[in-house]
């Protein structure tokens, strides 16, 4: 029904402007709390939002098409560069060696404490999410939960945010910091108790709380707020709708070529390791070639498993790896030195965490060759984190739908930390233990020189080295398949405009990524393999820093929205709701009555098509009655069965009211084994839903008047949570969101005033 109210037309001499405000440049808004007018500056459109409201308009801004598009600008662009960097690598190998090299010394003496610095930073805004207040929000809204089992969880985080790398490393790695540590004596005590810490380091809490960070950010907004799955979403409340121009375009360029570098170096490290296990296995010369062909063996396997999606290609293989890389560890573990692999793995995790703070801070300034010792180690693998911190966090959050901020952090920071630890330490001891008493410099000097020679020449000497080669090589295999896997599906998502989070980008274009990966790696190869993979990954990376600021930034940013909003409600009591407010008042009858009353599908969609929808249809008749602009609609819900009603009363400036009765499964309480009911093991109940989750309680049983006041109830509560925000006027509140003049802005309704209009 149209407003009772006529309105009059406001022109720019009706009243006086905001000084400062061009007289002609003013749009009329007809902001209606029953039948209110005012008149506002026009604003940039462009600029960042300030409140929830303008947030939750991301969607609509930042999706230009409802179905996943390629983003030809982002992959043109990212493309081309690629391109012309392998055509330079395998071209002219000695020139791009000795660029990179010369660009890499200059960055590790210039800025190294800038990647030391941003690592900390980054480290200390997880930890501080995760251990707020805000903490206890989720990827999603309240009521989400988790889509997959725990353990299928930490797999599918190890197997992405860890690669063929680290098996590489965890023997190379502890033999160099031994026989030549950074700040101690040569193969000395001081130097064995750190040998294996150092690599425990580079592969320990920084590299996740990069992970956690990106991840954390494009979940929130994908599935709390609607947004598509992408870096640019997550700086949306930086940078407002210009992240669906050139900004956004120049901050997926950057993200997908350290992502694509990233995993490149992951590739041609995992082929240069594998070329060995295959030459000792099958008895095939190593070499280029060798290496050549398992690159495109493994681009074959990888495009069959990333066409397969996330549900049963990346999940089956990540916890098939968990089990063969805790078989091999238990192998290793027992059928080497046990005694005293127990004992020093106790000794480096103490060691880990007691000297945390002062390794993380730790330039080397004072000590000679120090530049060059940390961006051939620390630096370079703060890079690896950082490029590989786009592709990974993106996958963390593909994944984690459900998870609440500090659960996702926490988990990030421990479970794979923990399992890289522990195969660091197995690893690095095991081989240490050769080294350390001056019996074998050979394998020392090899391990250094051939890192890929030195792991397979540690397995050989344990009992049984044709199987336990073979189950290492399966391994390596299946940690770069993962990696490989998610790599593909996250390019195609970063060059491509996806409105969907549960979509990802076209089949087709996963595999052009997937090859072009693949000629990368070549490349490296040709160019001087693994050192200038290092070079490489720790140039591209450093655009990635600024992404790293800007999110930290944005992130904060709404995180401050969250604390308003929740803040804004009224304290809540036994009696009162999730969000606000006091829950439906019910006689004793009806309270005795739900207690053994558990309701089927049927008996609930019975009882929203006749008492709920009636009771939400005469409220919004009213609302509209009394000219506001109220909306109500009905959606089907394919879980239940039982379609959503959802009332809206649309409020310009501030965040609308939102009322939504919906079917929620929940399983029958059970006593003594039995549940309560001879029925079904579930019921159903109708809970209420404001916009940002469940308000806790249950709508069957009442009347018709009941549920309306219910709707006026949770009105109230919503008027007072904007008179809060309105009192209390810091910048990312959600109060009305544009500059008013004095003169002419409305003050918000009291409660009084609008409940009495509607009781009229």
């Amino acid at each position: 029904m149209a407003p009772k109210e006529k309105v009059r037309r406001v022109t720019p001499s009706d009243h006086e402007v905001t000084p400062g405000t061009d007289p002609t440049d003013v749009t009329i808004d007809r902001v209606r709390f029953g039948a209110t007018e005012r008149r506002r500056p026009r604003i940039d459109e462009n600029r960042a939002p300030i409140s929830s409201v303008e947030l939750s308009k991301g969607p609509t801004e930042l999706a230009e098409h409802r179905g996943a598009r390629v983003n030809w600008r982002v992959f043109t662009v990212s493309a081309a560069v690629i391109v012309a960097f392998s055509l330079w690598a395998m071209l002219a190998p000695d020139n791009a060696a000795n660029v990179m090299r010369d660009l890499v010394l200059d960055i590790a003496t210039n800025l190294g404490w800038f990647y030391v610095v941003t690592i900390v930073l980054v480290i200390l805004f997880v930890v501080w999410v995760a251990f707020s207040k805000e903490g206890r929000v989720r990827l999603g809204p309240d009521h989400s939960r988790p889509q997959y089992k725990l353990f299928t969880w930490v797999a599918m985080l190890f197997g992405a945010g860890v690669g063929i790398d680290m098996l590489f490393y965890s023997v190379t790695g502890p033999i160099t910091q031994f026989m030549m540590p950074p700040a101690a004596d040569p193969q000395s005590a001081e130097a064995a108790q750190d040998a294996v810490v150092w690599t425990m380091f580079h592969y320990g809490i920084s590299g996740w709380a990069m992970y956690s960070l990106l991840g954390m950010a494009m979940g929130y907004f994908a599935y709390r707020w609607g947004m598509p799955l992408s870096i640019r979403a997550a700086l949306y409340p930086l940078l407002g709708k210009r992240v669906r121009g050139a900004a956004g375009d120049a901050i997926d360029i950057f993200a997908l070529i350290g992502t694509v570098f990233g995993v490149a170096t992951s590739m041609g490290i995992g082929v240069v390791l594998l070329n060995v296990g295959f030459a000792w296995l099958f008895d095939l010369p190593e070499g280029l070639a060798l290496q050549i062909a398992l690159v495109l063996v493994a681009v074959v396997m990888t495009v069959a498993g990333c066409l397969s999606g996330v549900d049963k290609g990346i999940r089956l293989v990540s916890e098939l790896n968990i089990w063969i890389a805790a078989a091999m560890m238990l192998y290793i573990l027992v059928t080497g030195q046990t005694a005293f692999l127990l004992n020093a793995l106790v000794t480096n995790i103490g060691r880990f965490v007691g000297t945390l703070p002062e390794r993380t801070l730790e330039t080397f300034a004072y000590e000679p060759g120090g530049a060059d010792w940390m961006g051939g180690w620390t630096l370079f693998f703060w890079a690896f984190w950082l490029a590989w911190g786009p592709f990974v966090g993106l996958f963390l959050a593909r994944i984690s739908r459900g998870r609440t901020l500090r659960e996702f952090v926490v988990a990030a920071i421990t479970a794979p930390v923990l399992c890289d630890f522990i195969i660091v330490s197995i690893f690095g001891n095991s081989a240490l233990s050769v080294v350390m008493g001056g019996e074998n410099p050979g394998f020392a000097e090899l391990a250094i020189e051939q890192p890929e020679q030195g792991w397979y020449a540690l397995l050989e000497m344990f009992p049984g080295a044709a199987f336990l080669i073979g189950l290492a090589t399966l391994s390596g295999l299946l940690f770069y398949l993962t990696s490989a896997n998610s790599g593909a599906m996250v390019m195609a998502n970063f060059s491509s405009t996806i409105p969907d989070p549960a979509q990802d980008g076209a089949k087709w274009l996963r595999i052009f990524w997937a090859l072009l990966t693949a000629l990368l790696t070549v490349a490296m190869l040709v160019a001087g393999g693994v050192t200038t993979m290092e070079y490489a990954t720790l140039i591209f990376a450093f655009p990635v820093t600024i992404i790293a600021y800007l999110v930290m930034a944005s992130f904060s940013k709404v995180l401050r929205m969250e604390r308003a909003e929740r803040e804004g409600q009224i304290i809540r009591r036994r009696s009162a709701a999730a969000h606000g407010g006091q829950v439906p008042e019910k006689t004793w009858k009806q309270r005795l009555a739900q207690l053994r009353s558990y309701p089927s599908q049927k008996a609930v969609s019975l009882f929203v098509e006749r008492t709920v929808h009636p009771a939400l249809t005469a409220v919004a008749d009213e609302f509209r009655e009394q000219g506001y602009d109220a909306t109500l609609s009905v959606a089907p819900n394919a879980e239940t069965g039982v379609d959503e009603r959802t009332l809206v009363v649309h409020m310009p400036g501030h965040r609308d009211f939102h009322y939504q009765a919906a079917a929620v499964e929940a399983a029958v309480p059970r006593l003594g084994g039995r549940p309560m009911s001879h029925g079904d093991d579930v019921y159903y109940k109708v809970e209420v839903f404001t916009q940002t989750g469940t308000e806790g309680y249950d709508l069957m049983g009442l009347t018709q008047q009941q549920v309306i006041n219910d709707v006026l109830d949770r009105y109230e509560a919503h008027l007072s949570f904007l008179r809060y925000s309105s009192e209390h006027d810091y910048a990312s509140l959600l109060t009305p969101t544009t500059p008013v003049a004095p003169d002419t802005a409305p003050s918000i309704p009291t409660v009084a005033d609008d409940v009495e209009r509607m009781e009229e």
